[in-house]
């Protein structure tokens, strides 16, 4: 086996080098993973004059993803950087008159504080923290900051071991677990005790006060009109463990830290945001009914809690982000519809409808084919958000009262103005399950010519509640590079069709969804340009899900690369970082529904599998467990079927947040396909 995994290696460097250089200077190869940027964290100045933006980049010798800030003029003029360096700056606030910008940065080596004047270019770090800010929000009076701060708690240990001489090296003591929730995917691991809690700092800088207190975590600070109070979203329930999607809005003193409780119901509510005249609250939230897939809803009330109104519920989209208008007659929000962002807007004065503003094609993060962007408005109305389509990942784009969208960056064009990508086309098409409309992309090879026969690709999206769009994909276009027909679809299940069709797959997951998926390859082979003989299926998480069911249920993939899956739902939900599967994706506790867990797992199909399966999976996904991934490559092995386990080294359950595990990524998807 590790003979195959060294060859792997060698292979790889094989395929990105063997190539005839001249021929594929046209096209996007591995190499250029390192030369993308793109830009997130969109703010634009109270003015609405200006946008600062967050530029990302990717650094070859540390091989991290890095990022500075940029401002530009709203009418693309002036477009220069703010900071420097190979570290991050991030989440850039601008004051409430505009003469200053605060952000974080991590330039001092750990992530602090940062104010920049306007006027004078000067900055200068303001905190010095022990743990990183998050949430970062101006007073009204432009006086102080609030942002929210993680606070570690000590606990003495269970134990003492009584002899241990001075000096002597002896192992490090046990760790106790006592909590639900332990570990944590991602840069955190295994979760540290304490909880994360808001401060309050002047904006001159100075020692920051802590206003929560308790064993809660509390988020998302949002100053009330007088400066007086902040609105926060927290559970703060004794069993709070326990009812994960059960956070409250409360009114906190600044002052003295006294809590009222502004919201009562099951469900989550949070995102608050203060109207310009102080008199009411805008929110998110849904009524928690157990169902897989749930829709976020905006919420207006009083300051004080009374007159709440559902304004979204008629609207079968889910909604994030919202911002008032500066009269306070309406609300601008965030949405997914049919795979792509968009940006509404809501009358106070009218029925509700949301109105479409401008489209946010968000897809702001290299490696994921689904993701969102952001935005802001300034009180003049004039609109900057990310930017995004299939040909480039993200820039920034501003849309004024006559909602005309200008776009203003482009960050990737030394890039891709010497490479040719491939051709995406949206597709819709019939499920052969019931006749249902689905929606997907295809990507062609460049310099694609329909006479030809190319190999399909079969890439399936996690979640499984989210979706792709017509927004930039690093993997997709490297593997068309390489010449394959690759397609992407939004089975059942998927979000931005409404409620109904994303709890298709409720409690009955996997399912019809593979019906649509193969619909798809169906569809395609139907143009007549690629070869039924190559088919090909790849997933990663949800997808990885999908792509390990379906070669339980057919035989007509050459290969398939199956990447940080769920094989066995039964050891998923008791292994997994997340909690509380057993409740909203299964009738229950598995030891109570063996039949139902089983019946959904791959893990019940394998004794059918002939098709050659390699296993892609981070050593340390602690949300799609690397058990899981072992279970299914022992059972292939058992059966004696072509398999093999490709273990990343470090990594969590984002393989592709580090630039060269997503080279990695490609290049042996590209290698298992390339060898049958």
């Amino acid at each position: 086996m590790k003979k195959l995994l060294y060859s792997f290696l060698i292979a790889i460097f094989a395929f990105v080098f063997s190539m005839d250089a001249e021929a594929q200077s046209d096209v996007l190869t591995l190499e250029n993973v390192f030369d993308l940027e793109y830009v997130s964290n969109t703010q634009i100045s109270p003015e609405g004059k200006q946008v600062v933006y967050q530029r990302n980049f990717m650094d070859i010798m540390e091989d991290r993803r890095r990022s500075n800030l940029w401002i530009v003029n709203t009418d693309g003029s002036r477009h220069r950087p703010l900071t420097s360096g190979n570290n991050n700056n991030f989440s850039p606030r601008w004051s409430p008159s505009g003469d200053r910008l605060v952000f974080a940065s991590t330039k001092s080596g750990s992530s602090e504080l940062y104010m920049r004047w306007m006027d004078t270019g000067e900055t200068a770090k303001i905190t010095n923290l022990t743990q990183s800010p998050g949430s970062i929000s101006w007073s009204p009076d432009g006086k102080y900051l609030a942002f929210t701060m993680f606070v570690p708690r000590d606990e003495k240990p269970m134990v003492s071991l009584p002899g241990k001489p001075n000096g002597a090296d002896w192992a490090e003591p046990a760790n106790v677990i006592d909590d639900l929730e332990y570990r944590r995917d991602g840069s955190s691991g295994f979760v540290k005790d304490g909880f994360t809690h808001v401060f309050v700092i002047p904006a001159e800088g100075g020692t920051p006060r802590q206003i929560t207190k308790g064993d809660y975590d509390h988020s998302s600070p949002e100053w009330t009109a007088d400066g007086e109070y902040l609105i926060i979203s927290s559970n703060r329930k004794e069993d709070w463990q326990y009812k994960e999607r059960d956070t409250e809005l409360y009114k906190v003193s600044v002052d003295n830290g006294e809590m009222t409780q502004l919201t009562d119901r099951r469900g989550p509510d949070y995102g608050a945001v203060v109207s310009p005249d102080g008199e009411q609250i805008v929110y998110l939230g849904y009524d928690n009914n157990m169902d897989s897939y749930q829709l976020s809803n905006a919420y207006v009330m009083n300051t004080d809690g009374s007159g709440k109104q559902a304004l979204t519920d008629n609207f079968d989209r889910s909604v994030s982000n919202v911002q008032w208008a500066e009269n306070g007659n309406g609300l601008y929000l965030q949405y997914d519809d049919e795979g792509n962002g968009k940006i509404g807007f809501i009358s106070l004065n009218g029925n509700n409808e949301v109105q479409k503003v401008a489209d946010n094609r968000g897809g702001t993060t290299i490696g994921r084919p689904y993701g969102s962007g952001s935005y802001t408005v300034a009180p003049n109305g004039n609109i900057a958000y990310t930017y995004a389509t299939p040909y480039h990942p993200g820039d920034v784009a501003v849309a004024g009262r006559n909602r005309e969208m200008k776009r203003l960056t482009k960050v990737n064009e030394d890039l891709f103005g010497h490479k040719t990508l491939g051709e995406v086309e949206e597709i819709w098409y019939e499920s052969s399950y019931d006749g249902k409309q689905i929606q997907g992309w295809i990507v062609k090879p460049p310099n694609f010519d329909s006479d030809k026969k190319y190999p399909l690709i079969l890439e399936i999206h996690g979640g499984p509640h989210t979706n792709y769009g017509d927004r930039f994909t690093a993997e997709l276009q490297l593997m068309a590079a390489q010449g394959y027909v690759v397609v992407y679809t939004n089975p059942r299940g998927s979000t931005s069709y409404g409620k109904a069709f994303g709890n298709y797959i409720d409690k009955n997951y996997p399912s019809e969804d593979h019906d649509d998926l193969m619909s798809g390859v169906d569809a395609v082979i139907d143009k007549g340009y690629v070869d039924a003989d190559s088919l090909y299926i790849t997933g990663g998480s949800g997808g990885g899900v999908l792509s390990a069911w379906a070669i339980g249920k057919t035989d007509r993939f050459n290969a398939a690369v199956v990447a940080k899956p769920v094989i066995n739902w039964y050891s998923f939900v008791l292994t997994s970082d997340g909690s509380s599967y057993h409740k909203y994706w299964f009738p229950g506790f598995p030891w109570e529904n063996r039949d139902h867990y089983m019946d959904r797992s791959p893990i019940s199909l394998v004794g059918n599998v002939t098709t050659p399966t390699m296993l892609l999976t981070g050593e340390e996904d602690y949300r799609t467990p690397m058990s899981e991934t072992e279970q299914y490559y022992t059972a292939l092995q058992l059966q004696k079927v072509e398999s093999a386990m490709v273990r990343i080294p470090g990594s969590g359950h984002g393989i592709a947040s580090r630039p060269s595990n997503l080279m990695s990524k490609v290049a042996h998807i590209l290698e298992w396909f390339g060898n049958h």
